[in-house]
């Protein structure tokens, strides 16, 4: 019998002064039984810093077409596509040609600067890729974040991201390794 993804929910506040986007999102995430606190909290980080009411999680670990988040138009075209974590660089360049934006955040330290050192190069080449690497202990504290039901806010500025609960708040900048020539 195959185990069933946990559902969690979170009231999410965004307040994005680098996009100048202030909103409320109730968001509903699915945490596949192989996920951990820590990468289903950097979905929701991803969802903060990408925030809109066209964006949506994908279908989660296990689903092979689709990213961790994305936001496509009314005609069904892929806009942004989001991925968390270290992925294959076959799946990042055909993201590429699929979508206008994509964004990659990834995370685990010494694990994301050898991922890093292996694809970097060859990511290079695509144009509407953003690469940013995440720090550990950051993204370990956010994992300290997870409950079924959270009330979360996260506030936005100059590239610095706080993340709280009203208890605790995670402070992170994530650092740009790619980004598109205009970007």
């Amino acid at each position: 019998m195959a185990l069933k993804a946990t559902i969690f929910k979170a009231a999410l506040q965004v307040a994005d002064m680098d996009r100048g986007h202030y909103a409320d999102h109730a968001l509903t995430i699915a945490r596949h039984p192989s996920e951990t606190d820590e990468r289903m909290m950097v979905r929701v980080l991803a969802f903060a810093l990408h925030a809109d009411e066209q964006l949506q999680f994908g279908g989660g670990v296990s689903t092979e077409d689709e990213p961790a988040l994305w936001r496509r138009d009314l005609t069904g075209s892929i806009e942004q596509w989001i991925e968390v974590g270290l992925p294959d660089e076959k799946r990042i360049r055909r993201a590429c040609g699929r979508a206008g934006e994509v964004f990659v955040y990834a995370y685990g330290g010494h694990a994301a600067e050898l991922w890093w050192k292996q694809v970097g190069a060859e990511l290079a080449r695509n144009a509407n890729l953003t690469v940013c690497v995440l720090p550990q202990e950051a993204t370990r504290a956010l994992a300290g974040l997870a409950r079924r039901n959270m009330q979360l806010n996260c506030s936005i500025q100059d590239g610095q991201v706080w993340l709280g609960d009203g208890a605790e708040t995670v402070q992170l900048e994530p650092e740009a390794r790619q980004k598109p020539a205009g970007g």
